[in-house]
């Protein structure tokens, strides 16, 4: 067994990513699901966003920081959004064993520390998401990936953004159960 922090997106901590967590949790592994907006969740990317912008983004990733702190896991993970605290705990906390980033990468030169060498980080979007796409996020973590073998780039079918939430108009239950089978895999391995 293993253990995850798994941050949420932008919606906040919402019923679909719960049910994620769950579904990890009944493949035997332990799954932290810090709620980083004080149980506030949003209807739309839109009105999530507003208020990340009130918070501000680096006070988020500072929160989804003290988050893991207070209780470190093997891998760490995160959401759209979550993949900010997720990629900076990654980079920046020693031990972490492997990453887990669905719909969104950041490129590791615009946060503090580095990807650590040899740890396994698994990124996840959708072919035609224009946030994963038209933002960056799929160039970066193919060009990391290009230089670093343990940076596994998968990309799924569709547009939807928050597809493997299934509280969300997004959701795809069968890309949902490839990336699903790919993190169990993963944890299983590192476990």
């Amino acid at each position: 067994m293993s253990s995850l922090t798994l941050f949420h997106h932008v919606r906040g901590l919402t019923p679909g990513v719960r049910e994620l967590a769950e579904r990890l949790r009944a493949a035997g592994h332990e799954v932290r699901t810090p709620d980083l907006f004080d149980g506030r969740t949003f209807a739309s990317i839109e009105e999530g966003f507003t208020h990340v912008q009130s918070l501000g983004f680096d006070a988020v990733t500072a929160r989804g920081v003290a988050a893991f702190a207070e209780h470190p896991t093997d891998a760490v993970g995160g959401l759209s959004l979550g993949a900010m605290p997720a990629q900076t705990v990654l980079q920046t906390v020693p031990g972490v064993r492997a990453g887990i980033l669905l719909h969104a990468f950041i490129d590791p030169e615009q946060l503090d520390g580095t990807l650590p060498a040899g740890v396994p980080v698994h990124v996840h979007g959708a072919a035609e998401d224009p946030f994963f796409v038209e933002e960056g996020d799929l160039d970066a973590a193919r060009a990391w990936s290009a230089a670093h073998p343990e940076v596994v780039v998968a990309v799924h079918p569709g547009s939807g953004h928050l597809f493997t939430d299934s509280s969300t108009e997004d959701f795809d239950p069968v890309e949902t159960d490839a990336v699903v089978a790919d993190m169990t895999t993963l944890l299983d391995r590192i476990g």
